[in-house]
């Protein structure tokens, strides 16, 4: 007779079900594992084995046969350890098979019957509530998985309190969710002398999650700036806390089950490969661009990254998702990142510097900047020159406002998006609207339309370019409690986009 037990597969952010199959029968003394396993589930059997010897259990001289259906699907990790182990004590009458069948697991066995924490136990819970099953997860794995309130977590420390548990001697305590990490932002924007107009932009990038490009000569701030973009951003929606968590979840990135309502804020060296920007690798994990989703990707040296990475970045930012594709894996993540983007204005650095101007300028800026395609650029809603400071102003006192006050602001005008776009599923931000919403959202009264119209006429923008001007208007004119979008809005708006540059 078969016995069945349940666990996931992963595929990109989503957990599959599988169906762990065990069959004890009559033959030569054999224990198999069949349904396209990988290496470390292969592996499985002779951790089961020891960890059952240390247990006080014997296999009996009989062929085991373990199939994980459906066969087609790609098994990988260690996490199928617990699962295979469930399936075959219920095969061997050690604990009820009913109970096994209602249960979803993952886990990995040490040598002793210890169970290992392993990653993606909150997508795993996720596809146990779907299933209306109760998950069974190792106890390090438990605080971060109860954070799915809809269905059982029972996180156990070892075999043996599985077994107790089926068996009903000592049942499992359903297991609790983490804390809520508050990490205290010490870097505040009031740190930053002058700089007004970056820290404006600054302030409309958060309002509406628009994409920023700073350019200024080394020290000038660029990174300083960035570094304060979290400080001044809204807090995560539990939905926007519970998608960031499952692909930190599936990294091993959640810290003693702790979910944080920060946002992320993912900062790459510019020698970081594609795989790691993109995502990919080994099973197609996620890049830098999916960890930083409902977050912040700042780039910093952006024209030094190398120019395929650049490139790949076009469609993740027009469609917010990547697709992971590979020979044996085809991942979809999600990756609505704010992109922060910092770069000197030519090789040396100084290119608006006359004492320390370089003798090819203007070339030297071209072919520098020059690594930025057209297109690319073109992507970046706000584009602002950062000058150098002064060694006289760095002595002033901080007249700035503090990150609290202008983070109200930027609250005050996300709440009024989100109302905004309560009937419109998959927009949160202006940054997402297009088509006929954004239209209708953000159409400049007759004076503004009379100068964006000029502007286009003038600097020939591009019709992805007219429409980010809009929405950035769109931004600017919610910090300032307007319904409607005016020409000053409009201005400020194309003052930005034409700063580096033309457009």
């Amino acid at each position: 007779m078969v016995s069945r037990a349940y666990t996931v597969a992963f595929e990109g952010i989503e957990a599959r079900v599988v169906e762990v199959q065990c069959s004890v029968s009559a033959g030569l003394p054999a224990f198999s594992i069949v349904g396209l396993p990988d290496k470390a589930v292969s592996e499985a059997r002779d951790r089961l084995r020891a960890a059952l010897v240390a247990m006080g259990v014997a296999l009996p001289s009989k062929r085991i046969t373990v199939n994980l259906s459906p066969a087609d699907l790609p098994k990988e990790g260690s996490h199928f350890d617990l699962p295979i182990a469930v399936a075959l004590l219920a095969a061997l009458d050690v604990i009820p098979r009913d109970a096994a069948e209602g249960t979803v697991s993952l886990g990995e066995l040490s040598l002793d019957g210890r169970l290992v924490p392993v990653v993606g136990a909150l997508p795993a819970a996720m596809a146990a509530a779907e299933e209306d099953r109760a998950l069974l997860c190792p106890r390090a794995c438990g605080a971060e998985a109860a954070w799915v309130g809809g269905t059982q977590v029972l996180a156990a420390p070892d075999l043996t309190a599985v077994v107790r548990h089926f068996t009903g001697q000592a049942p499992l305590a359903p297991a609790e969710p983490g804390e809520v990490r508050t990490e205290a932002l010490s870097r505040d924007l009031s740190d930053v002398k002058g700089q007004e107009r970056a820290k404006r932009a600054l302030e409309i990038a958060a309002a509406g999650r628009h994409h920023m490009l700073m350019v200024g000569a080394p020290g000038s701030g660029k990174s300083m700036l960035a570094a304060r973009m979290p400080g001044i951003l809204p807090p995560l929606s539990p939905v926007e806390a519970l998608e960031t968590s499952m692909i930190h979840s599936l990294a091993g990135l959640l810290d003693e089950g702790g979910i944080s309502r920060h946002r992320p804020f993912r900062e790459p060296h510019h020698t970081a490969s594609m795989a790691a920007i993109v995502g990919g690798g080994r099973g197609a994990k996620p890049g830098e661009i999916s960890l930083a989703h409902n977050g912040v990707l700042f780039m910093d040296e952006f024209p030094e990254f190398p120019r395929a990475v650049l490139e790949t970045l076009r469609q993740p930012i027009e469609t917010g998702e990547v697709v992971v594709a590979r020979a044996n894996a085809h991942m979809r993540y999600p990756c609505r990142f704010l992109l922060v983007a910092a770069a000197n204005p030519c090789k040396c650095g100084y290119l608006a510097d006359p004492a320390r101007a370089c003798a090819r300028v203007p070339q030297c800026g071209e072919d520098y900047l020059g690594r930025i395609s057209g297109p690319l650029m073109d992507r970046f809603d706000l584009r602002v020159e950062v000058p150098p400071v002064a060694y006289s102003d760095l002595d002033l006192p901080a007249t700035g406002e503090r990150s609290a006050t202008v983070a109200d602001r930027v609250a005050a005008a996300r709440a009024t998006q989100t109302a905004r776009f309560e009937g419109h599923p998959g927009v949160r931000v202006n940054a997402e609207a297009e088509g006929a919403l954004l239209e209708q959202i953000a159409t400049p009264d007759p004076e503004g339309r009379a100068l964006l119209a000029k502007v286009a006429e003038r600097f020939g923008l591009s019709a992805r370019g007219y429409h980010r001007v809009l929405r950035v208007a769109r931004t600017i004119a919610d910090l300032d409690g307007a319904a409607t979008v005016a020409r000053p809005h409009v201005a400020e708006a194309v003052s930005f986009r034409l700063s580096v540059g033309d457009a």
